[in-house]
């Protein structure tokens, strides 16, 4: 089925923008009651907005890389302060040849970091070499002082020897991005040590450690030989597991939930998924997990979690505009420790078309309560259980939809979960097919494997699901069930990952019932807008009656594919091509393929990426949508 009306931003970017960017950063930070940053950027900013410089000396620079390297000019000018700091003073001439003598450290690192163990790096202030320059040096005053720095990045660098010794003997080089004749990058040896380390730690041995990592050059071949020694130390299971910091929360639920049980094999992994564990409950602000300095008598390694609880109550609203929607405003309050084991509530609800008609029952409207109680039937359990109201009015369809749902989610493993439970729903719905009212129970079953490195921004990985949803509308004693899966996955071009190609697949069938008419119309298959084929309004890709009445399908297939390239650190633009189909029949024909093209723009966040698309349909339909703009935080999949 299609996505949620609240998910679509059609032609509601701007809005929508403001009001990520609000509730995503807090309260705005001013320096003078006049000034004010978003995303690191200053507004209405005077000059008595800068920090004052005491004795302020300008300086004029020259800077010579001595390469035509892109990468590498670009890498050298990113870590020299005198360039990124050319425009502003510094506090007196002691204060240049500070960052002077800083920034040759800095370029020197920087060419390392690119296997260029031969370069040198000259810097003069004023004429005068910087060796040369007295402790408390002096410039001429009234005048910019000028500062050449000369590189010579010398040849790349490759790998001539590796070795491994101590416990990490057995380890093999190539295994660590070490294959020998490869480019000796400092990053790419300091990456290999800190591997090596971990995964000394991840057999169970707490206190692994290095005890060498020495990089020689030989100048006269352009080589490196690297040696890199390691000691194990002990084998070490979990011990004794303590908490601390807790005031309303349940200690025993918070070392439950972490899975750190005592008697286990040590591993970081563990660790660092424990700790992401209870940082997603939303009742602490803080989660740090400590290992003991020495082991127990027993040989076990006992481990303390510290906690700071946050505010468990909370509230937020949003709104939303739209020339075709008119406006939309939405609240929620919640709880996120209502008994004392991080139990949470969520009360919800939203109005929306206002403007668009001036009779409120035709506005559309929501409402929800949902629980959530995670560890029900074990730590790696959760329990959920919602009820909803809503009115919904898409071009295919009216209803008035009431729904109750309780169902359980385990976590098979750190990538895959199975949830299942039950769910029974009324609706009066008003379609092509003229008004009927339905109450269907459903069985609503999922299977997800998800392996992205970052759930609102992936690069590398792929995110998997399956499900299916028999159900029964009790009225007409009819039995249909939906079938669903889709597949995106991720693949980052270069080190840097810069350019990521993303793609989505999905399908859908729709079985049982004598006609269309014996099912829900919001169970029945819709495509169009930000979640499926933007460039097509919510819902707009469906069949249709000879009236030109959308009636919904019983299956669809439908593909996304995007180009996410990174033009900066926080800034983005991506191409993308959409398209789908529905059928009328449980086989998709293919026959009425709509196909969306267009270019987004993102800029990133701590919380994810904030996401502006603008397409158009390839092969619209007579009088349907001609663009569509989208809003969201995070990517379109």
């Amino acid at each position: 089925m299609s996505p949620p009306r609240s998910s679509i931003a059609y032609w509601k970017a701007a809005t929508a923008l403001a009001v990520a960017a609000s509730c995503a950063l807090g309260p705005m930070s001013a320096s003078k009651a006049y000034a004010f940053k978003i995303f690191g950027m200053k507004f209405f900013e005077g000059d008595e907005d800068e920090a004052q410089v005491i004795d302020p000396v300008n300086y004029t620079l020259t800077f010579e890389a001595g390469t035509d390297d892109k990468e590498l000019k670009e890498a050298l000018e990113n870590s020299s302060q005198l360039v990124q700091g050319q425009e502003k003073p510094v506090s007196g001439d002691l204060g240049l040849a500070i960052r002077a003598r800083d920034d040759r450290d800095r370029l020197l690192a920087a060419l390392y970091e690119k296997a260029r163990y031969g370069g040198t790096v000259a810097i003069q202030i004023n004429g005068q070499s910087l060796d040369s320059l007295p402790p408390d040096p002096s410039f001429p005053n009234g005048q910019p002082v000028p500062v050449t720095v000369t590189v010579k990045p010398g040849p790349v660098f490759t790998l001539g020897s590796v070795k491994f010794e101590g416990d990490a003997a057995g380890l093999n080089p190539a295994d660590y991005d070490l294959a020998l004749g490869t480019r000796a990058d400092s990053t790419r040896i300091i990456k290999a040590g800190e591997k090596v380390v971990n995964d000394l730690r991840e057999q169970g041995r707490p206190f692994a450690k290095l005890t060498e990592r020495s990089v020689v050059a030989d100048h006269a071949d352009s080589t490196v030989d690297v040696v890199i020694s390691a000691q194990g130390g002990p084998v070490a299971p979990v011990g004794e597991v303590s908490v601390s910091g807790t005031k309303t929360v349940d200690p025993g639920f918070v070392r439950d939930y972490s899975r750190l049980n005592e008697g286990r094999p040590y591993s970081p992994e563990d660790i660092r998924r424990a700790s992401e564990r209870l940082r997603q409950l939303g009742a602490f602000s803080s989660v740090t997990i400590k290992e003991a300095n020495t082991l127990s008598p027993d040989g076990s390694i006992p481990m303390k979690i510290e906690v700071s609880e946050g505010k468990h109550r909370y509230f937020g609203f949003g709104a939303q505009v739209s020339t075709t929607d008119g406006l939309g405003l939405s609240g929620y309050w919640g709880h996120r420790n209502l008994f004392g084991r991080a139990e949470s509530l969520r009360i919800e609800g939203s109005i929306d078309r206002i403007g668009e008609t001036q009779e409120l029952d035709k506005l559309d409207y929501s409402a929800g309560i949902l629980f959530a109680k995670p560890g029900a039937f074990g730590p790696t359990s959760t329990f959920t259980a919602s009820l909803k109201a809503n009115i919904q009015d898409p071009d295919a369809y009216r209803a008035k939809i009431l729904t109750g749902a309780a169902g359980a989610t385990f976590e098979l493993s750190p990538t895959d979960t199975v949830s299942g439970g039950g769910e029974l729903s009324w609706a009066d719905v008003d379609d092509a097919f003229g008004s009927n009212s339905y109450l269907t129970a459903a069985i609503p079953l999922e299977y997800v494997r998800d392996t992205r490195d970052d759930k609102l921004n992936a690069t590398e990985g792929y995110r998997a699901l399956i499900n299916a949803k028999p159900s029964y509308e009790i009225k007409g004693q009819t039995f249909f069930s939906s079938f669903e899966a889709s597949a995106s996955g991720y693949h980052a071009l270069g080190d840097e990952k810069r350019f990521v190609l993303a793609g989505k697949i999905g399908a859908g069938v729709l079985v049982g019932g004598d006609g269309l008419a014996d099912i829900p119309a919001n169970r029945r298959f819709y495509l169009g807008g930000g979640g499926s084929v933007r460039g097509y309004s919510y819902q707009e890709i469906s069949p249709r009656n000879a009236n030109n009445d959308l009636t919904g399908g019983r299956s669809y297939v439908n593909a996304s594919v995007e180009a996410r390239i990174a033009i900066t650190d926080t800034i983005g633009i991506v191409p993308f091509i959409d398209a789908g189909t529905v059928s009328a029949s449980t086989t998709p024909d293919f026959s009425d393929i709509r196909a969306g093209a267009g270019i987004g723009l993102r800029y990133q966040t701590p919380f994810g990426p904030i996401r502006l698309d603008v397409a158009m349909p390839l092969n619209k339909y007579p009088g349907g949508t001609t663009y569509g703009i989208y809003a969201g935080i995070g990517q379109s999949f």
